[in-house]
């Protein structure tokens, strides 16, 4: 029964059915671009397919894999090579299909611990991988986010503010911005001096936030997150220096890589200086610190939006269409991934463990 309940569990997380919403929120944001855009037509389209550079498009696609072989490198080294390369490549893409079907604020964490725990790690261990992971990730977002507004606010761009113009004020994606980036930034405080200070002083926080009558109801839910950071923390204790430098490393070589994706595609339909490619960059730091706290599956819908108002400056009557191939690289080969890989996986860890049982409870092998 309890397998049943496991597997109930995760098709809730990453039913391939899922797909169907954000594809659709994305077709319709297509759509609407379609039709509100006057520069965007079956001439424009052509002219992109004629002028686009295929070395650049083909960079786009470099990064990418880039970005994946070392996200699947990340998760191996994290475990200290308990996960295997076959069960990385498949925790991987099926977290960030979990991630592309679940609205940005939630992400895919939720079921990564459990595709952990399905793979043959221990639940305790599972747990610290993953929250390491959140922590690596945000604390990226952190202090790259704090050095690109550094430089934003002392003028050190000449191109101008790393916020985009709308309405004309930039005050509305300030707020965004600022507003996503304590949210992180408080939520990785606790979590990284939980994880590797002390554990219970964060859950004891956890269980007094929750006890105002108001928050009271979330307070089972805050004290089980507690315990489970202070096993996470138990198994973080005594790693030595050099697995931090490993993990640190590749996480910054993951992110570098997905950033660059979208200087890759600006570059296929415009030549950009190297100051426009940092300004490019900084700027997608700043949309995606934003995007963080999306509330469609995946910022579907709203991450086309954005992207427009971001980098039009720079691919100019290309921005819509570089924009859907932006997200065609990017987000939609992970629901196909999903789909393609979630019922394999769940046939081979399910079966596994069938096969498991079948020899324990054999009486000639007892």
């Amino acid at each position: 029964m309890s397998q049943i309940h496991n597997k109930n569990e995760l098709l809730k997380g990453i039913n391939p059915s899922k797909v169907y919403i954000p594809t659709l929120i994305g077709l319709g944001v297509v759509v609407y671009m379609i039709l509100t855009d006057h520069e965007l037509s079956y001439k424009t389209l052509g002219a992109y397919i004629s002028q686009a550079s295929v070395f650049w498009l083909a960079m786009a696609v470099v990064a990418l894999l880039v970005r994946d072989l070392f996200y699947i490198y990340r998760i191996r080294h994290l475990t200290r090579g308990q996960l295997s390369w076959t069960g990385s490549m498949y925790t991987i893409f099926l977290w960030e299909f979990s991630s592309a079907v679940s609205p940005s604020a939630v992400g895919g964490t939720a079921v990564a611990s459990f595709l952990l725990l399905k793979e043959g790690i221990s639940f305790g261990k599972s747990l610290a991988y993953v929250l390491v992971s959140a922590v690596l990730d945000n604390m990226f977002f952190i202090l790259v986010g704090a050095v690109v507004i550094t430089i934003s606010f002392t003028g050190g761009y000449p191109q101008g503010s790393i916020f985009p113009t709308l309405s004309e004020s930039t005050t509305a994606v300030e707020a965004v911005f600022f507003t996503s980036y304590t949210v992180i930034t408080l939520y990785t405080i606790l979590m990284a001096y939980g994880l590797f200070v002390k554990p219970e002083f964060i859950k004891w926080l956890f269980i007094k936030l929750t006890s105002f009558r108001w928050l009271k109801r979330f307070q089972h839910a805050a004290e089980e997150q507690g315990n489970e950071l202070v096993i996470a923390s138990a198994e973080l204790k005594g790693i030595h220096i050099g697995y931090w430098i490993r993990a640190i490393l590749s996480t910054l070589v993951v992110w570098v890589a997905r950033y660059f994706i979208v200087n890759c595609l600006i570059s296929a339909v415009n030549e950009i200086s190297f100051s426009d490619h940092t300004f490019i960059f900084s700027r997608h730091v700043v949309l995606w610190v934003i995007l963080l706290i999306g509330f469609t599956p995946g910022a579907s819908g709203i991450a086309e939006i954005a992207f427009k108002a971001f980098f039009e400056p720079f691919s100019g009557t290309f921005t819509s269409i570089t924009s859907i191939v932006w997200r065609i690289v990017t987000y939609y080969p992970y629901l196909i991934l999903g789909v393609i890989f979630l019922p394999r996986w769940i046939n081979r860890v399910f079966s596994n463990q069938n096969e498991e049982e079948t020899v324990t409870s054999d009486p000639v092998n007892q």
